[in-house]
């Protein structure tokens, strides 16, 4: 199994650089299969996210796409495969991806929650807020 970055993905998907992306794409098709797939890990989903949504300016519903089918290639293992759908769901309905991924990972390490100073994140479940003045059990 072959490991694949960010950075591969971009060109792949969106195929903007057409010397990188004519490599990424052959890599991908002709080394990537359901036998020998190549490994995807939860750091490089979230940097996909962040460089789709800011550096291309994706809308949620076009990075929601992207992401289905890379968790549905065969071609691909994805780290974490259960956390990141759980994920994607909570990102189609308005959740930061990386933010819900932290946490799936971190309940299923048995983490009743992750501290955060992230004001949004910390009114989420998973979560808890270092911005209150009271917490339990810290």
């Amino acid at each position: 199994m072959i490991g694949i970055d960010t950075n591969v993905l971009v060109r792949y998907l969106v195929q903007d650089e057409p010397e990188q992306a004519r490599k990424a794409t052959r890599f991908i098709t002709n080394e990537c299969s359901s036998e020998d797939p190549g490994f995807i890990n939860r750091i490089v989903l979230c940097e996909l996210v962040w460089v789709l949504e800011t550096a291309y300016g994706y809308a949620r519903e076009q990075v929601s796409q992207a992401l289905e089918k890379i968790l549905r290639t065969a071609q691909f293992e994805i780290e974490d495969h259960q956390e990141a759908w759980s994920s994607l769901r909570e990102y189609q309905n308005g959740a930061d991806f990386a933010d819900s991924l932290i946490a799936a990972v971190n309940r299923r390490h048995g983490c009743e929650r992750t501290v955060t100073f992230d004001r949004k994140a910390g009114r989420r479940t998973g979560f808890a807020s270092l911005n209150r003045e009271k917490l339990s059990r810290l």
